[in-house]
């Protein structure tokens, strides 16, 4: 089936990179479109996932790279991980940019007890697909940084504004493009079982064999539970059945794996009582609703469930402007002790200036779901650069001196 590429919001920077630097790898979660977008960007491929291919490479990568058209695509290199050595002999001899795409599992790199690419292959991390890259313009400035300017900044609408069902139809239909463009609600709902399923029984095993699929099962339906949760860690164990050890390295491996981010708590010396827990999300919305067995109509009838869902997805939607970014952005989220004062996301720039955000799924916000955001600017002064309560509704208004609520699709508007 001939389908139409949908350009991504890392395009820009791949291409930017590959006119400086020698070589670049994408990383992100298994099946995120990394091999689709790569190859927009090579002149030759190598798909090292195919027998035939990856023996060559095995045994004289050096001589298998030579001749090649450049730049060079290798895709999945972790079966064949001797390439890697080949990659960093020939751009240690000849860095010219733009010579190697690096793509595939991120096994390899932790198995390893030392990374040869440091220094040599820059990573890009890529999510999976965005609304903005299926509904708006993937080129075009972030989100974040159109916030960050200085002054009154113009939050543009769609044609058609989503409602609250529409939300959680598209957190529903998930990231991955596989089953978010060409499956139906019933073909994607046996996509994520499989994907589950792979993921904690095959891709995970391959990195550490003596892990208990069943354990770490049980762990990752707690984490699909209380994604966009500030949860207690012994809350999570005791769900999982695990001590907190396990916790710790099963919480590592899926990270590492790209499909859990853990946002760390921000911390102020102006502010006190802030706790330190981070908040833990699932890095597709879709992939959590498909775990605890959610559809969109238990979403809307469950207010814990559909909050977790829109917070996740719009989560989803900052995480992938992150790489693209000109002010170097990071999200946390602040807590303090015992939930007086919380906001969901916040968004700190370079020079310490920060972005609140909170995130509710209803749709006429008022100014009390602004005060925590206008606490935060009273404490901060100058550093707080804007407050916005993102909605499921479909207008734009003031809640107070640089706090605005706004419909979520303002971000790819």
């Amino acid at each position: 089936m001939n389908v139409t590429y949908l350009p991504r919001i890392v395009d820009p920077l791949i291409a930017e990179l590959m006119a400086e630097v020698p070589a670049v790898s994408l990383v992100g979660p298994r099946a995120s479109g990394k091999t689709t977008t790569a190859m927009r960007h090579a002149a030759s491929v190598v798909h090292l996932d195919r027998p035939g291919e990856a023996t060559a490479f095995r045994t004289d990568p050096d001589a298998a790279l030579r001749g090649l058209a450049e730049p060079v695509l290798l895709d999945e290199w972790q079966e064949a991980p001797e390439v890697l050595g080949a990659v960093k002999r020939n751009v240690d001899l000849d860095p010219n940019p733009g010579r190697y795409i690096l793509t595939g599992s991120v096994r390899a790199e932790l198995e390893a007890h030392t990374w040869p690419g440091t220094g040599r292959v820059i990573h890009v991390r890529m999510t999976g697909l965005t609304a903005r890259e299926r509904f708006g313009d993937a080129a075009g400035e972030p989100f974040i940084d159109r916030l960050a300017r200085p002054g009154p900044v113009e939050l543009r609408l769609p044609d058609q504004c989503p409602d609250t069902r529409d939300y959680v139809d598209m957190a529903l239909s998930g990231t991955f493009p596989e089953p978010a463009l060409r499956l139906s609600v019933r073909g994607r709902r046996r996509w994520f079982d499989s994907y589950v399923q792979q993921l904690l029984t095959r891709d995970i095993a391959a990195v550490e064999p003596r892990r208990d699929p069943e354990r770490l099962r049980r762990f990752f339906e707690a984490l699909a539970l209380n994604t966009a949760g500030v949860v207690d860690n012994t809350t999570l164990y005791r769900a999982a059945g695990i001590n907190s050890r396990t916790a710790d390295a099963y919480e590592r491996l899926l990270s590492n794996m790209f499909v859990l981010d853990i946002v760390p708590a921000w911390f102020s010396n102006r502010l006190k009582r802030l706790a330190q827990g981070p908040k833990r999300y699932l890095v597709d919305a879709a992939l959590a609703g498909a775990v605890v067995g959610a559809d969109t109509e238990s979403a809307l009838r469950d207010p814990d469930l559909l909050g977790r869902l829109i917070d996740t997805f719009v989560a989803e939607q900052l995480r992938a402007e992150l790489p693209v970014s000109d002010h170097r952005p990071r999200l946390h989220h602040l807590r303090q002790e015992g939930g007086r004062r919380e906001i969901d996301i916040l968004v700190e720039l370079a020079g310490h200036r920060v972005i609140g955000i909170e995130v509710k799924a209803s749709t006429g916000p008022n100014r009390d779901s602004g005060r925590h955001l206008a606490w935060l600017r009273d404490e901060l002064g100058d550093r707080f650069i804007r407050g916005l309560v993102l909605h499921t509704g479909r207008q734009v208004y003031d809640l107070g001196d640089r706090i605005t609520a706004a419909p979520i699709c303002t971000i790819w508007s």
